[in-house]
């Protein structure tokens, strides 16, 4: 006679925590926000660039924002990225322990 198979449940694979900033800032699309980069070719010799606005989307090399004033868009490369300011809490991986 031949056992019935049995199939246990398993949990979900858990999500290793990739705090890359272009996840980071995925995990916070839509979020206002100040977004800052400087760059070494700037026009008429300036050489940073902020922006206010929201994440539409983040690559491993670059961001799409669109400005909150004017609803245009960027596309930056994330090698000019400085740093970001959220006005709300910034959403971040769940930090309980593994």
């Amino acid at each position: 006679m031949v056992p019935p198979q049995v199939t246990l449940p398993t949990a979900p694979p858990r999500r290793n925590e990739e705090s890359y900033i272009e996840n980071i800032l995925r995990l916070n699309r839509g979020q206002p926000g100040t977004f800052h980069f400087s760059f070494e070719h700037g026009e008429r010799q300036t050489t940073t660039k902020t922006v206010r606005g929201v994440v539409e989307q983040a690559g491993r090399d670059h961001v799409i924002l669109r400005e909150a004033r004017t609803d245009h868009r960027f596309l930056f490369p994330m090698i000019y990225f400085d740093y970001a300011e959220f006005d709300e809490e910034i959403n971040y991986f769940d930090s309980a322990p593994r």
